[in-house]
């Protein structure tokens, strides 16, 4: 939107107090605004507080602002700028988590509420080590007006340790609004699992595991995040860096159906995690409890041999079909192929097998010349790098003393061929609850709590790697980034129309289809700025620019007030807190 024009006044407002003596006691507050117009309604802005002031200087700047002439300043240092602090992208993430109901749902107020709330808008805001976050806290307002500018580390673990404890009941608080039936009609949660290293060997929690970040050598911890059908987090479990799939989907299993109290849901987790075992876990605990997953490779090669219910010719007009299987009874089974997931995977393939050649061509040669001989040392020097693309299971290697053969199994790169751009959902969900493209498009938004880890460890909360060596803290820590993501999730969403945001995703008919942005975002992507001449910005982008809405502390010649007073708002800065349906405080607090 264009910029206002703004005109600027003292608002004097008085009021009045008795005291339990009965005496009454009378104020006035001088408040220096702006007031601009937004449509068709005009709204003010407060930008300082003038109260503090003498008489005789708020009447002088309330006589400039009506345009009254006023005799020369005869010292050019009769106003100082005593300090000036960051203000804007801590106000908004602020303004974000009071919209939120986010200080109650963290527990009582009090200091441990204050420091837990300004570690997780740190998290969002500028992310780091909790030494840094609480030396940051003096440079911007949000210790300033939290009173934290004192606070110290002791007292930060203190608030880490207070706010893992009342984790049961934020989570609960959580689940209750976001996926109870009122919110959350298709009664869906999606749950995936993911890992970060820890920094250090005295962690009870830390282990050696499959890690997903592909660190090597380094212990690690996981994490389960629960969230609703869009992806808004709503609880996380941390589990020892070994833990498999199956083990944490049990976990949150748990929390869903007894800490929750959620009587009626439906499970989304991938094929990893929502094992056999699993699913008579979820029969024998509710039989209204459902699932939606997908099955592994080889029980897709079994539908598909021989005259099984899966053969390619059903892809010849259609994209899915739903079949079914004795192997399944009870069961829906939604069989997908997607041509171009086909298609890149046979392109990946084929550059692996001829990667993996091309490292193993040089060996032959040294054999075929005479210069490398015997069959251990040739295996030796083979070994080193058949397994590099993993891509070892599909040659035949013959070795002897003075030989080196190596074939591909090409029957074999066939048959796992056939299996390219297919996958197959099963679901216990009957049709009419659930149809087959609905049951894909379900699994699918997986994709959603994919998107909340990279948030989380990487594009904006930077948990990783964790240097916490207690087990609460390290539990405390990405309670913490789970709150945050909370909050960005929800800022994210509303900042859209100044990011590079898809704001009307489409509606996927064919949810097997790859995913297609919008027309306005492709239309964003291609102009990259908006119709007031505005850059589109990133999401830490746009957090930095508002971080350079400042608020500054101005020194009167003759008097020892100080008053604060804000910068002129950007246009953007003030689109932005318009998005989220605050007005720009002058405080964070009130």
């Amino acid at each position: 939107m264009l910029e206002q024009p703004t005109a600027m006044h003292v608002a004097r407002i008085k009021s009045s107090h008795t005291d339990k003596q009965g005496r009454q006691r009378d104020y006035e507050s001088r408040l220096l605004r702006r007031t601009y117009r937004d449509g068709g309604t005009v709204r003010h802005e407060t930008l300082a507080n003038l109260t503090r002031l003498p008489d005789h200087v708020v009447d002088a700047v309330e006589a400039a602002l009506k345009g009254e002439a006023l005799a020369a300043a005869q010292d050019a240092s009769a106003v100082t700028i005593a300090r000036s602090l960051p203000h804007g992208h801590v106000a908004a993430v602020y303004a974000m988590a009071r919209k939120l109901g986010m200080p109650a749902l963290l527990g009582p107020a009090g200091r441990p509420r204050d420091l837990a709330l300004a570690l997780i808008i740190s998290r969002v805001a500028h992310p780091g080590s909790k030494l840094s976050t609480l030396a940051w806290w003096g440079d911007v307002t949000l210790g300033a007006d939290l009173g934290l500018e004192d606070a110290t580390t002791d007292e930060a673990y203190a608030a880490m340790d207070w706010l893992e404890t009342r984790q049961d009941a934020i989570e609960g608080k959580l689940a209750r609004r976001h996926l109870a039936p009122a919110a959350n009609p298709a009664r869906m949660a999606l749950f995936d699992l993911s890992s970060s290293w820890l920094e250090g060997r005295c962690c009870p929690l830390g282990a050696r595991g499959h890690s997903r970040d592909g660190k090597k050598g380094k212990i690690q911890i996981e994490y389960g995040l629960l969230t609703d059908p869009e992806g808004r987090p709503v609880a996380v479990r941390v589990l020892e860096g070994n833990t498999a799939d199956p083990a944490a989907f049990t976990q949150i299993l748990d929390a869903v159906h007894g800490e929750f109290g959620l009587r009626k849901m439906v499970m989304v987790g991938d094929r990893g995690m929502i094992t056999t075992a699993r699913i008579r876990a979820l029969q024998e605990l509710d039989e209204k409890y459902g699932w939606i997953t997908a099955l592994r490779a080889p029980a897709i090669r079994k539908l598909m041999a021989e005259d099984g219910p899966l053969q390619l010719t059903l892809f010849d007009e259609q994209d899915l079909a739903e079949i079914s299987s004795p192997d399944f009874p009870g069961e829906r089974l939604v069989a997908c192929r997607n041509p171009v997931l086909a298609g890149e995977r046979a392109r990946k393939r084929e550059d692996l097998l001829a990667a993996t050649e091309k490292l193993l061509a040089p060996i032959a040669a040294r054999v075929a010349a005479g210069r490398l001989a015997g069959a251990a040392a040739i295996g030796a020097k083979v070994g080193e790098v058949i397994g590099k693309y993993k891509m070892a299971k599909h040659f035949t290697v013959t070795i002897t003393d003075t030989a080196l053969t190596v074939e591909r199994k090409q029957a074999q790169i066939d048959a796992e061929a056939r299996l390219d751009g297919i996958y197959v959902i099963r679901t216990p969900v009957p049709e009419s609850e659930l149809g087959p493209a609905e049951a894909v498009t379900a699994y699918k938004n997986l994709k959603h709590v994919e998107r909340d880890f990279r948030h989380i460890k990487s594009d904006d909360l930077d948990l990783r790697p964790v240097f916490h060596h207690l087990e609460k803290r390290v539990k405390g820590h990405v309670l913490i980034c789970m709150l945050a993501a909370y909050l960005t999730w929800h800022l994210r969403q509303a900042w859209a129309p100044l990011t590079y945001t898809d704001e009307e995703p489409p509606h996927q008919a064919n949810p097997v289809a790859p995913a297609r942005r919008s027309a306005s975002a492709e239309a964003k992507a291609s102009r990259q700025h908006d119709d007031d001449g505005r850059p589109y910005l990133s999401f830490p982008g746009l957090l930095a620019h508002l971080g350079t809405l400042t608020r500054n502390e101005l020194r009167f010649a003759g008097t020892p007030a100080a008053v604060p007073v804000l910068t002129e708002p950007t246009s953007r800065q003030r689109a932005a807190f318009d998005l989220i349906a605050a007005p720009i405080p002058l405080t964070l607090r009130k």
